[in-house]
């Protein structure tokens, strides 16, 4: 469902390191079910907003916002990278979602909330990830990029990558190196909670491949991949919302 055009204006929090994050916050009953969204994406969207929704009608605690340079949030695009935006993340669940969570990540939100997982592993009530893109700035944009395009971002700092969804991508040296620090499919990584990991089978941005590679990798004794067929990395048809509903529904039943 499309974003309200007559939505409300967003709370700020500013964090320690003075960046702006805006945000939406629903009070219900927790674990509070928060939503990580994808690069370049904003809180807006239409799986953050149906989220929100969902969270209303079961009376559910829920968040959104916004990273740093995305939204309505302070900052460029171009001067963020993934660390900044998991200290984004890090600092809204502590300051505004202080109990257990069950973490919604979108693309590179899924890689996102795999970081958080990380951080403070007693905290998560549950992981879905949809599209998850961990390690994306590597195995994705330099694992892909021609000789050139590696000496344009070394050299010049950044390259620009044609885009499907408007602007050209820009990617810069500091997220390909930031990255590096911030990957998760190269040590173990545990979590002792519920995780499903939702893929469609005709998603260009983040192959099947990728989400296969997460669950071998995931030491999780509660841990599902469902391939959907047909659908995009969008993941955003009533078919994928409903799915995304059931999925909670089933992982906060009993959730505490």
């Amino acid at each position: 469902m499309p974003a309200h055009e007559s939505e409300t204006m967003p709370d700020h929090l500013i964090t320690v390191k003075s960046r702006s994050i805006a945000y939406h916050l629903t009070e219900g009953t927790h674990p509070m079910v928060v939503f990580l969204g994808g690069l370049r994406s904003d809180m807006a969207g239409t799986k953050a907003v149906f989220l929100e929704e969902y969270a209303k009608s079961r009376g559910r605690a829920f968040l959104r916002f916004d990273y740093s340079g995305h939204g309505e949030s302070s900052g460029a695009f171009t001067e963020g990278c993934i660390g900044d935006w998991a200290e984004d993340a890090a600092e809204v669940l502590d300051r505004l979602a202080p109990k257990r969570v069950v973490l919604v990540g979108s693309s590179m939100g899924g890689w996102i909330s795999l970081l958080m997982a990380r951080r403070n592993p007693e905290r998560i009530a549950g992981l879905i990830g949809i599209a998850a893109a961990p390690d994306f700035t590597e195995d994705g944009f330099w694992a892909s990029f021609t000789e050139d395009q590696r000496a344009e971002v070394m050299g010049q700092g950044q390259t620009a990558l044609p885009s499907e969804y408007g602007e050209p991508m820009i990617v810069t040296k500091r997220m390909i190196e930031d990255g590096r620090k911030n990957l998760v499919l190269r040590s173990a990584l545990a979590i002792d909670a519920p995780v499903r990991l939702l893929q469609g089978t005709e998603d260009e941005a983040v192959d099947q491949a990728v989400a296969l590679r997460l669950l071998a990798h995931l030491q999780c004794d509660d841990l599902h991949l469902e391939l959907v067929k047909g659908e995009d990395h969008r993941f955003s048809s009533p078919h994928c919302l409903d799915l995304v509903a059931r999925r909670l529904d089933e992982m906060l039943e009993g959730a505490v």
